[in-house]
């Protein structure tokens, strides 16, 4: 086993340089890249984790299910019943984009080893909510009350991402950082028996071709291969071999982490940067950044695959389903480098060879400036199953107008419109998918007025709507009938969906 000391010697001998030409039909760009240190081939599970809850960002590694369970939905109007005031920071309270919980009913010795307080160890069906928060904290708290479960974890730099689980079930959990409040920024590792932190990334590093460090992007857990993986907004890839030691009856979590990072350049692509979170197939991993490319990276052999052109800049997490042994992603832009009002280009592709399958493109707005708010696709899609597997779903914001946006289902063979739902106000925050005992489907949907809605996912009719009183960039997460989320102003709330 590799000692930490020669991981960090290894970043003065720059290794496994190449050049890749991809092979797409659509005019696929040069590639240009290099790891630090050759990291451990490895392939993800068909299925990511046995744990019952939502553990990472969309909750899977193909970032397909970001609700668990099933809900039977009568009047369609989510109660409140239950919400948490946060602390706050230069950046405010609750939760902004993409700023999804994690949810996970724990198995029973494993609860027992953490340092959750005593009443929950005993509760019957206990699950517990994981919030990252702006003001800097992370909260603990049980999903049916919003009680607090554990006492806060300081992290001390607002944190716009979302969290992720070990997705064996193990306590531990990643947190990236969004602003470097604090001097410095990054992504840790912490033990949830204790809460200490036992591993920092900084995102400042002299390897990497851009100078800032934020982690909005949230890890994936190789449950097989006791591996992370994580894109940063420095524009570098990341595969940690965790080398987890984990004892359950005596309370304790090691892990001696052998950090690989990728860098790489794309022609035509000055932009670096990987907000978005990494979708992972078997052995492929596939992302985009700020510039707007995508590209595809071969996990068995640790060489990108193909890549894609820029675009514009894409913060949508990729999403993909697989037909027929072929990975087909589902993926969009926003309106950025294009200035004032583009197009956010949606688009279904090949994850093989990058060629695209269909696209379609819908003109947006943006908001310019030292505090840009853009338009286009913000939130990942949602890849329709049972009831609607024949269509995804995608959200797109500053569209019509200024203020509106729009809602579109689109056939996943064709990218035909199936209906569309014009929004009088934009969201950044993703659509969740959500199926009652019999598979069919509704969707939650929330948006930048603090609206919180129910459409049916066969028509996109509305049926139903609260308020949550504060723009909600961040995505729900869901737990059988209760969902979880935060607004900007301050609140993380949980809802029975009734």
């Amino acid at each position: 086993m590799r000692s930490r000391r020669i991981t960090l010697l290894a970043l003065l001998v720059l290794h496994s340089i190449g050049t890749v030409i991809g092979n797409s039909a659509s005019a696929a760009s040069q590639i240009q890249y290099r790891w630090n240190v050759e990291p451990k081939k490895q392939s993800f599970p068909a299925e990511y984790t046995d744990v019952e809850g939502v553990l990472t960002f969309r909750g899977s590694a193909d970032r397909s299910a970001p609700s668990f369970g099933t809900a039977d939905m009568k009047t369609f109007v989510p109660r409140q019943v239950w919400k948490l005031t946060t602390r706050s920071s230069s950046w405010g309270g609750g939760a902004g984009w993409t700023g999804q919980p994690a949810i996970v009913r724990w198995q029973p010795e494993v609860l027992k080893a953490m340092n959750v307080k005593d009443k929950f160890k005993s509760k019957t069906g206990f699950t517990e909510v994981i919030y990252a928060s702006l003001d800097g904290y992370v909260y603990f708290l049980d999903l049916e009350t919003g009680e607090q479960t554990r006492n806060p974890l300081k992290i001390g730099n607002p944190i716009k991402g979302s969290v992720s689980v070990d997705s064996r079930g193990y306590p531990l959990l990643y947190v990236g950082e969004g602003i470097p409040e604090n001097g410095t920024i990054g992504f840790g590792l912490y033990s949830l028996i204790d809460q200490k932190r036992l591993f920092y990334m900084k995102g400042i590093d002299s390897f990497a071709k851009r100078g800032w460090g934020a982690f909005d992007s949230s890890a994936l857990f190789n449950r097989y291969d006791d591996t992370l993986l994580v894109g940063g907004e420095n524009g570098m890839f990341y595969s940690v071999k965790l080398n987890t030691q984990f004892s359950a009856t005596k309370k304790t979590l090691t892990i001696k982490p052998e950090v690989s990072k990728y860098r790489y350049s794309i022609a035509g692509n000055s932009y670096q940067g990987i907000e978005n979170s990494v979708a992972v197939y078997d052995h492929y991993a596939f992302f985009a950044d700020n510039g707007g490319s995508l590209q595809a990276i071969d996990l068995t052999t640790n060489k990108p695959i193909w890549s894609l052109p820029s675009l514009d800049d894409t913060d949508a997490t990729i999403v993909i389903e697989t037909e027929n042994g072929i990975p087909f992603l589902y993926t969009g832009t926003e309106v950025d480098k294009q200035g004032s009002k583009g197009y956010a280009v949606l688009r279904k592709i090949n994850g093989f060879t990058g060629e695209a399958v269909w696209q379609r493109q819908y003109a947006c707005f943006t908001q310019r400036g030292d505090h840009p708010v853009n338009g286009g696709l913000l939130a990942t899609p949602v890849l329709g199953k049972q009831s609607i597997d024949d269509r995804v779903i995608f959200t797109i914001a500053r569209y019509g107008s200024f203020g509106a946006g729009l809602m579109v289902a689109l056939d996943k063979k064709t990218g035909k419109e199936i209906w569309t739902w014009k929004m009088a106000n934009y969201a950044w925050s993703s659509p969740v998918d959500v199926y009652d005992r019999s598979g069919n489907a509704s969707l939650l949907q929330a948006d930048s007025a603090g609206n919180f809605y129910v459409l049916s996912a066969l028509t996109g009719q509305v049926k139903g709507r609260t308020s949550l009183g504060a723009n909600t960039e961040a995505s729900p997460a869901v737990f059988n009938d209760y969902a979880v989320v935060a607004t900007r102003g301050g609140k993380i709330y949980g809802l029975k969906l009734e």
